[in-house]
């Protein structure tokens, strides 16, 4: 008897256990939705896309995943959705770089330079978010990267007041979306702890560095005005004012 009882508490555990995962999960999708597009006509214009990294490879195999989100990046940048990329991922170490990776790419594919700008420090999604706005002083931008990920990435944007949208490319179907989709489910609940338990803050942070530079302020001389504005002004430097011989 002792036993079933046992086993009956632990189901309920269980079942109330899973149910709040659950409850979490679509919480954050309910909270984000209507910052997320699928098509990219319909995406709003913002001067920096965020692009969140992930293995080219996996066990010598293109990824998937890395091949969708760079390619619609470029079908932002190529339809006038963004002007700017910011490729922020894991640099763990000098064989495995995922901002590098992906700017050869874009390199390739025909991207300026000068429209590129790389985050070594994006060790994980609250990191390339935060880092975004603290760092490279951009806190309007769309994120790209698939669903799933749209949806915690927004999450955490909200909990820092960053005004992002997101961009949800597509997505492998089969077992490894399934596995990846169960993770997720684990990895909201860790952002949930991150941002309001825990305080969690990125690993680096480090010196500003913007994206876009201010413009520089207009230094107004006499060189830069017209010489007969000047004049004109000499001139009524030198008029005698007229006194008024009207009494009140």
């Amino acid at each position: 008897m002792k036993l079933l009882n046992l086993i009956r508490i632990s189901a309920v555990i269980c079942i109330l256990f899973v149910s709040t995962l659950l409850l979490f999960d679509r919480w954050v999708s309910a909270r984000t939705s209507d910052r997320i597009y699928h098509d990219i006509s319909a995406v709003p214009k913002h001067s920096v896309g965020l692009v969140l990294g992930t293995s080219k490879y996996i066990a010598k195999t293109l990824n998937p995943y890395y091949e969708y989100r760079i390619t619609a990046a470029l079908d932002l940048f190529k339809q006038g959705k963004i002007d700017y990329f910011l490729l922020s991922g894991d640099n763990a170490h000098r064989s495995y770089n995922e901002p590098w990776t992906m700017k050869r790419d874009l390199l390739k594919a025909g991207v300026p330079d000068d429209k590129i700008v790389l985050d070594y420090a994006g060790f994980r999604t609250l990191d390339s978010i935060v880092r975004a706005k603290e760092v490279f002083e951009t806190d309007n931008f769309t994120i790209i990267t698939q669903q799933f990920h749209c949806e915690r990435a927004l999450f955490i944007a909200d909990s820092y007041k960053i005004k992002a949208t997101c961009l949800a490319v597509h997505e492998p179907n089969g077992t490894a979306q399934l596995k990846i989709r169960i993770r997720e489910v684990l990895a909201r609940v860790k952002a949930l702890s991150d941002l309001f338990i825990l305080n969690v803050q990125p690993k680096f942070l480090g010196p500003k560095e913007p994206i876009i530079k201010p413009a520089p302020a207009l230094i107004i001389s006499d060189d830069t005005v017209p010489s007969s504005a000047i004049n004109n002004q000499k001139q009524l430097d030198h008029l005698t004012p007229i006194e008024s011989n009207t009494s009140k």
